[in-house]
């Protein structure tokens, strides 16, 4: 069979493998030799001769054991290629996988929750003479290789293989504070990594469509890559994996995130056909929604009614939160509905939102539903941020809600508190050697913390066994999850200034906001090309150049 028969049976996926190097040997046991030539760019191809190698051998004393540091987070696995082995039959070999050196170190189970779901990080492999073994496919940096039987192994390479997407950076962002810029690129890298045939919420776990993770991830989306068609991909596949009248995810709350999810893809791709094909599930959604609003205009949902895992426990934010989003999720209808001609479901959608608005709702002291609230038009910006949302800094964010409560600030025009919440909050986890942003993550872990890179110290907290709440506990918290690149989307929009005012980028208002920067410039894609954009402060003021593709309207 040729290829090109090959290509037309199967089903041709955009991925590149990139072959990565290990930057460091953290740590070894029993007896390794020559380890640091693990280090070197050796060829990819195993040979008869062995030049250079890295001898491990096992004995009935101690185990040999290497723990390697690729330096960065990636997605894919490794490869082992093998000169020789001393048993002739084969030698067992364990990997781990880890997103920390110390997950890397972990067994599975017990109270550091280390585990092997969704994706295989543990696991016994054979490797052969001569053989150049691929193993694994998981989100990982560090890999730990124990030799299990009491043999000798003699190593050309122990390679890893990242898995990505092949897709150009149309989106940018430079500023001048060398932090902001690193904060932008690697909540662009996280997502990046998780844009594989679908769009999933991590590389590690759980590595599915869950469909509010994806609203952050689609605005990181069309600020850094455009209208990938992942996305589209993403929300079919729900759609279908969810006929009515069950809720997405099984979580009521992320039905809603579906339809502002797809409202907002509209807005920017302009792709009015697209959304033609979801037509008959958003009228049967709008219908389903509108039979949860009670008669004092409270939402009334049962199943899954879930803000984020931080506010879970607190029934009260909880309902604060799932009032605002199904308000959101409620307009957003409406637009969409508009677009189709859909008037009497439009018009639906508006008395569902003045139903909505009558409800009473008490967020306490929680910023992510203070926020929602505020940018649903249901409280007051400058009154919410005034009195908790810029209270303690970056306090009481969470990753998943990180987006919404700096846009919440934005909107009380608190631009240079934003900058310094970003520079502590996601700034925090590159301090502990993030190269990815978490499933997880408040400030007050990085007392007395080790950074990830390292295995710590005694006297030292690990921060990754040690925090992670509710379902992401110790070692199952994913150090590489979409919803957390909230901040690279939150800079291009606000501080690049950029605001979509028709269908297809048509139409956009930027206005950039400086706050404390003294200058910024980068580029914001549309399906018609790159819009540049570069702010500087002068002494008279804020000097704005702005170039657009021809088809893109800008008003200031």
């Amino acid at each position: 069979m040729t290829m090109e028969k090959l290509k037309k049976q199967g089903r041709e996926v955009l991925t590149k493998r990139v072959t990565l190097e290990p930057v460091k040997v953290l740590w070894k046991q029993g007896e390794v030799e020559n380890e640091q030539m693990l280090l070197e760019r050796r060829s990819r191809q195993i040979s008869l001769v062995a030049s250079s190698p890295v001898v491990m051998k096992t004995t009935s004393e101690q185990q040999a054991s290497v723990l390697l540091d690729y330096g960065t987070e990636i997605h894919g696995g490794i490869r082992i290629l093998v000169w020789g082995e001393g048993t002739g039959k084969g030698a067992k070999v364990r990997v781990r996988f880890g997103e920390s050196a110390s997950e890397a170190m972990a067994k599975i189970g017990g109270e550091d929750n280390a585990t092997n779901d969704h994706a295989r990080r543990d696991l016994v492999t054979e490797v052969g003479m001569m053989s150049m073994n691929p193993i694994g496919e998981t989100g990982f940096r560090f890999v730990r290789l124990d030799l299990l039987e009491e043999t000798t192994l003699a190593l050309k390479a122990v390679t890893a293989e990242l898995v990505y997407k092949d897709v150009p950076y149309r989106g940018s962002f430079r500023s001048s504070d060398d932090l902001l810029n690193k904060i932008w690129e690697t909540g662009a890298y996280t997502v990046h990594l998780n844009m594989q045939e679908y769009i999933w919420d991590g590389i590690k776990r759980d590595r599915l469509v869950w469909v509010g993770d994806m609203h952050p991830e689609t605005l990181t989306i069309r600020s850094v890559f455009g209208a990938d068609d992942a996305v589209e991909r993403s929300l079919d596949f729900i759609r279908e994996e969810t006929p009515l009248p069950g809720w997405m995810n099984t979580m009521a709350a992320y039905s809603m995130w579906y339809v502002i999810i797809v409202y907002d893809w509209f807005l920017y791709t302009g792709h009015l056909d697209w959304v033609k094909t979801q037509a008959d599930y958003l009228k049967g959604l709008s219908d389903q929604l509108s039979e949860h609003i009670d008669s004092e205009g409270k939402d009334t949902v049962t199943q899954g009614r879930f803000l984020d895992w931080p506010s879970n426990d607190n029934p009260v934010v909880t309902d604060a939160g799932v009032q605002a989003i199904h308000y959101l999720a409620a307009d957003s209808l409406e637009k969409l509905f508009e677009a189709l001609g859909e008037k009497e479901y439009a018009e639906r959608c508006a008395e569902d939102k003045k139903r909505l608005v009558r409800y009473e709702t008490d967020y306490q002291e929680a910023k992510q539903a203070a926020a929602l609230l505020v940018l649903a038009g249901l409280k007051d910006a400058d009154k919410v941020n005034e009195e908790l949302l810029q209270k303690n800094g970056a306090a009481g964010m969470s990753t998943f809600m990180g987006y919404y409560i700096l846009a919440a600030r934005a909107a009380a025009g608190d631009y240079t508190g934003c900058l310094e919440s970003i520079r502590e909050y996601w700034g925090g986890m590159l301090k502990l050697g993030a190269t990815t942003f978490w499933e997880d993550f408040d400030v007050e872990w990085m007392k007395n913390a080790a950074p990830i890179d390292r295995l710590p110290e005694e006297g030292e907290v690990d921060v990754h066994k040690t925090y992670g709440r509710y379902c992401y506990q110790g070692y199952r918290h994913s150090f590489c999850h979409g919803w957390a690149s909230g901040a690279t989307a939150w800079m291009s929009e606000y501080v690049l200034g950029v605001k979509i005012l028709e269908p297809g980028c048509k139409k956009v208002k930027i206005t950039p906001h400086l706050g404390d920067l003294d200058w910024v410039e980068g580029t914001y894609p549309t399906p018609l090309g790159e819009i540049h954009i570069r702010a500087e402060k002068t002494a008279e003021g804020t000097r704005v150049c702005i170039n657009a593709p021809e088809g893109v309207t800008v008003t200031e």
